[in-house]
């Protein structure tokens, strides 16, 4: 891959090297650190694939709902038998992709941006993406006082995850839409964009620092939650409305030395994802119970209850999708445009797919040779 087609600009690169929100998310999550490993609550029973154990990395946010859902309900360890199942939960896009680069996670669930960065930064040699999982769950949010209609918007401040990350590059776009300026590296111009960790957003918000906000769930319940209402969601502005905000990851190198144990993972997803559609709502409660487990604290039952609807499971990666929003990053001056020949490799996703009496999915042209 040509050196000037993948070098991001330094001022990503950087920020790319740091931890930060990730998408929904994220993208996606927030802080920097993954807690310690651990097992997943169920044991490893039956034969051992080539792997005893296999380390996957997700986020405490409801965008991650295979993920939450598949440990906490004992899905994805089903289909893996005597091989462990070894869950980490990260609060940033950026270390999750420096732990399956530096081969302490096999697979991660992560926003489109960071997959695209990681991808980049690695010159296609680090990561593949190897399913969807999740569509959606992201707002603008805003104070009602103050912002009454989209064209109000402008003049405000309007917190996003962070420099770079899917939500930031998904509301560059939309304000630049509007025929609006802002210099994407400093957020300045015709509207304020606030780069703010999404723990700190919802209180950023009460004491009136920031007029909205665009941002994944839960957090943008969260603010309405706070009395903030919702302006427009993200979905609406994409054909079908449907998007990708969550992406299944896997080290190359374990892909390559363990296909077996990553078509277990993803079998275990894609069952996932369709107990989660035929069971709404004990899925609902099972993803807040594991947010329970990984930050000691539920979501309170009106954030959860206004989050779910909006978020949608999803076996398809949603390829072209990823493939737009790499291209408002190039836009809004991110990034130099990227090659991503090869960022998907969807065999085992569509062997399991065709297994489950399910149609195949598509790579949008970006598949591994």
């Amino acid at each position: 891959m040509p050196a000037s087609r993948t070098r991001l600009r330094r001022g990503l690169a950087a920020a790319a090297a740091l931890p930060l929100l990730a998408l929904a998310a994220t993208a996606c999550g927030y802080g920097s650190q993954a807690k310690d490993d651990r097992t997943s609550g169920v044991a490893a029973v039956g034969r051992k694939l080539s792997a005893d154990t296999v380390r996957i990395g997700y986020f405490p946010n409801l965008t991650h709902a295979t993920a939450l859902v598949g440990v906490q309900e004992g899905l994805i360890q089903k289909e893996l038998g005597g091989t462990r199942l070894s869950p980490q939960a990260f609060n940033a896009g950026p270390s999750a992709i420096e732990a399956l680069n530096g081969g302490s996670l096999d697979i991660g669930f992560i926003g489109p941006s960071p997959a695209v960065n990681g991808y980049v930064k690695s010159e296609g040699r680090n990561l593949r993406i190897i399913s969807g999982s999740a569509s959606g769950g992201v707002k603008l949010v805003v104070n009602p006082d103050r912002i009454k209609t989209p064209d109000d918007v402008r003049g405000k401040r309007i917190a996003t995850p962070q420099k770079g990350n899917t939500q930031d590059v998904a509301f560059l776009n939309w304000v630049s839409g509007k025929g609006w300026k802002v210099d994407a590296e400093s957020g300045k111009g015709d509207v304020s964009v606030v780069r703010t960790d999404g723990k700190i957003t919802p209180d950023a918000y009460k004491s009136g620092s920031i007029d909205g906000a665009w941002v994944p769930e839960p957090t943008a319940s969260k603010l309405v939650s706070e009395g903030a209402k919702v302006l427009l969601e993200e979905a609406a502005l994409w054909p079908g409305e449907k998007f990708v905000i969550t992406n299944v990851v896997v080290s190359q190198t374990f892909l390559k030395e363990h296909p077996d144990v990553v078509e277990a993972v993803l079998r275990g997803t894609v069952r996932t994802n369709a107990w989660i559609n035929a069971n709404p709502d004990k899925a609902k409660d099972s993803a807040n119970a594991a947010l329970k487990a990984e930050t000691g604290k539920a979501l309170p039952p009106e954030v959860v209850d206004r989050a779910w609807p909006g978020i949608r499971v999803t076996d398809d990666p949603l390829a072209a999708t990823l493939r737009t929003q790499s291209g408002w990053a190039v836009k809004a001056g991110l990034i130099d445009d990227p090659d991503l020949d090869g960022i998907y490799d969807l065999t085992l996703l569509n062997k399991v797919l065709k297994a489950e009496g399910r149609p195949e999915v598509s790579d949008a042209g970006l598949g591994a040779p």
